[in-house]
């Protein structure tokens, strides 16, 4: 029974290593993880969780061992760089378990002049900590790690064994979350801190990604009437994928947890190349497309979907028609999960935990949000029967030019954190 007295002690030991959490923010935030270069911001985080007194399980993931299982995504190339770390807090085992995940890889900055200063070397301004990834979730993986800490400066743990996973692969296909899975580890409970201005998620969409590649005729542009351009040959296949966007949004499609939202699945062009040379007709055209699902809503059915609306307005061209389009799937294959569907005792029991830790630091209720993105939740809900709590900070222009995340959203939910873990495991002493 965690008493106010003891609420009251876990709140001021959060502020008495915050400094640290910071720096430790900072730190982590000045390395570049972007896919396939994830490796030093991984030493960091073993070495952190080893100086701990943590049990350290660092391996690299093998597709081999996740290919088979649901929820995987396909891939392009080898993950020779993709490696795993999870810390394991030692405890008698008498409370219930907790995983505590978090993402270290972060998308790629764009054109640095575009910054006000590099997005690796983090600063700080007006209560903000500025830099790729520092909300995106280098704050929930650093918030994850204080709340023990603030435990630990009590001389408590938790009762229950928690493992703190930071995985690779969350940006582009959530592997490394199922690689976790594929290790064997499980838990009572799933908490991870992604930005979502301390709101408790209670919907997110599923996500596909596709690359649609196109064949032209390539002649001088002197002759451009005899030859076929696969660059203008996209247009109207991304006005058609565009049209099947707006049906998927239609008010009788959607998700119960997206009633009113008029717009909850997107549909991006997120990447398009072609062509070899200026005065040329291109020979070939590639784009690459990321659209959002409905939870429930079938993958295979919408790849189905996707295929023939592409075939039906390549039929219209006249290069396309003899010469159909080319659809690669790589990248997220992810279903949608609600967390509002799970009506367990134990999903019932964790979000009551995490509502009075909210609400004893913030004074408020905890509010809910169904999420138009996808996060690595949805393994431990469709998969793992766990339920899964994505709670984090307030962060601004996540994928975007000076992203930040406030940092006393940073404190008050490491303090919820801190507060979820002693009511959801228990507390012992060291």
């Amino acid at each position: 029974m965690i008493t106010p007295q003891d609420e009251t002690a876990i709140l001021k030991a959060v502020d008495a290593v915050f400094d640290r959490e910071v720096e430790f923010l900072a730190e982590l935030t000045s390395h570049a993880s972007t896919r396939g270069k994830e490796q030093s911001a991984q030493d960091f985080m073993a070495a952190e969780l080893s100086a701990r007194g943590y049990g350290v399980d660092r391996w690299r993931i093998d597709v081999a061992d996740i290919a088979h299982l649901p929820g995987f995504s396909p891939v392009i190339g080898d993950y020779e760089d993709a490696v795993n770390v999870v810390g394991t807090r030692g405890t008698s085992g008498q409370g219930r378990s907790l995983i505590l995940n978090g993402h270290v890889d972060v998308v790629p900055e764009g054109p640095l002049d575009m910054w006000e200063t590099p997005p690796y070397a983090p600063r700080i301004a007006d209560g903000w900590m500025y830099g790729r990834g520092a909300g995106d979730m280098k704050a929930g993986l650093a918030s994850n790690l204080f709340a023990l800490d603030a435990l630990r400066h009590l001389g408590l743990a938790p009762a229950g064994h928690v493992f703190l996973q930071s995985v690779v692969e969350e940006e582009c296909t959530g592997n490394g979350a199922l690689a976790c899975l594929a290790r064997g580890y499980r838990a009572d409970a799933a908490l991870i801190p992604e930005p979502f201005s301390e709101q408790l998620v209670t919907a997110q969409v599923g996500v596909i990604w596709f690359q649609v590649h196109l064949k032209g005729i390539p002649v001088h542009v002197a002759y451009a009437g005899s030859g076929s351009n696969a660059i203008e040959a996209a247009i109207p296949l991304i006005a058609a994928l565009h049209e099947m966007e707006h049906r998927w949004n239609a008010a009788e499609r959607r998700h119960g947890d997206y009633a009113g939202h008029n717009h909850a699945l997107n549909l991006n062009i997120g990447k398009i190349e072609g062509g070899d040379w200026t005065s040329s007709v291109p020979a070939w055209c590639v784009f690459d497309v990321r659209m959002g699902l409905f939870p429930g809503q079938d993958i295979g059915e919408a790849r189905r979907e996707i295929e023939a609306v592409l075939h039906d307005a390549a039929r219209s061209h006249p290069f396309l028609k003899e010469n159909a389009p080319a659809i690669v799937y790589h990248g997220f294959h992810a279903e949608g999960y609600a967390l509002s569907q799970d009506r367990s005792e134990g999903a019932a029991q964790a979000i009551s935990a995490l509502e009075s830790a909210h609400r004893t630091v913030t004074g408020g209720p905890l509010d809910k949000i169904a999420i138009t993105a996808t996060t690595d939740a949805r393994f431990f809900g469709l998969y793992a029967d766990t339920p899964a709590l994505v709670y984090g900070p307030r962060a601004e222009a996540i994928h975007g030019f000076n992203e930040r995340v406030e940092l006393e959203s940073v404190r008050r939910v490491t303090q919820a954190t801190a507060l979820f873990i002693a009511r959801w495991c228990g507390l012992e002493k060291i």
